[in-house]
């Protein structure tokens, strides 16, 4: 009887001892389950949130009256929505340096003034004329098909225009890294061989010539605090060229990003072209579309 007491007794232990395993397992469960819940709640309305500040940009693009129409020029602007603090940026294409126009020298300036060596940016920016251009001769430094079959590439320059901003990591030489460097100041909807001061954001101010970082940011700071409408007076390139709001066109890269009071965040990148009635009815055609990083 006192060996029977002693194996129940036990048996009894063993049991208890299953059952904390799995209340504690089931509470795990719960909690995880209820945070991936509350997560997705979260990331779902700071989408939406930021999705409203693109809408608003458009909205505030299309007003008629320029002193209160959104400015173009990467200035912030900031609004609740739902409770949510939602930040949008616009940059008018006609500041960014075109890749399928820009000459090796503009693109030159700005790989040299996104930190890359010299002698890189020299082979970056002919590899980036080669990709482009209709025939299969080589720039002093770029590289054709021969150049990309030696590199181990099962590919070869489109010889075409760039169809995609993404696509010149692709192109001989380029990498990550550098392709983040400068994502920001590249397009491929303006037209323009140079680009516009009056729109350029930072990484485009920085590989005009005789640009410094100093001048650079100063005519960011000062551009951005003229009220809409005003003429940017005063504000000069360092070869004496003023800087004014000329060449805006229709094509604008708006970054939106909506943050809820937890610190939950999404951000949106896209770049529209507004028109008339646009395709099919719409006021305005999206031509890049990029979800940013949930934090």
């Amino acid at each position: 009887m006192r060996n029977a007491r002693g194996v129940a007794f036990v048996l009894v232990l063993w049991v208890i001892a299953l059952m904390s395993i799995l209340l504690g397992a089931f509470s795990v469960i719960a909690r995880t389950e209820n945070i991936q819940a509350r997560h997705l709640f979260d990331t779902t309305a700071a989408r939406y949130a930021a999705e409203a500040g693109m809408n608003r940009a458009i909205y505030e693009l299309r007003n008629p009256d320029l002193m209160t129409r959104w400015v173009a020029d990467g200035r912030p602007y900031k609004f609740a929505f739902e409770g949510v603090e939602v930040d949008v940026k616009i940059t008018d294409d006609s500041g960014k340096i075109d890749i399928n126009v820009a000459d090796a020298v503009m693109l030159k300036a700005l790989f040299v003034s996104s930190g890359v060596e010299d002698r890189r940016a020299e082979e970056l920016a002919d590899a980036i004329v080669d990709w482009r251009d209709p025939d299969d001769l080589t720039g002093p430094h770029g590289a054709e098909s021969s150049e990309y079959k030696s590199a181990g590439l099962k590919y070869e320059p489109r010889n075409a225009p760039f169809e995609t901003v993404s696509e010149v990591q692709q192109v001989l030489g380029m990498d990550y890294d550098v392709y983040h460097k400068i994502e920001k100041a590249i397009t491929l909807y303006s037209g323009r061989s140079q680009p516009s001061a009056g729109y350029a954001p930072l990484e485009v101010l920085r590989a005009l010539p005789g640009m410094t970082e100093e001048l650079a940011q100063m005519i960011l700071q000062q551009r951005q605090a003229l009220q809409p409408g005003s003429p940017p007076s005063g504000l000069m390139l360092p070869d004496g060229t003023p800087v004014v709001a000329e060449g805006g066109g229709l094509t604008y890269s708006i970054e939106s990003r909506a943050k809820l009071p937890n610190g939950s965040s999404t951000r949106l990148e896209a770049t529209i072209r507004l028109g008339g009635s646009g395709v099919g009815g719409r006021p305005y055609a999206v031509l890049r579309w990029r979800d940013g990083e949930n934090s």
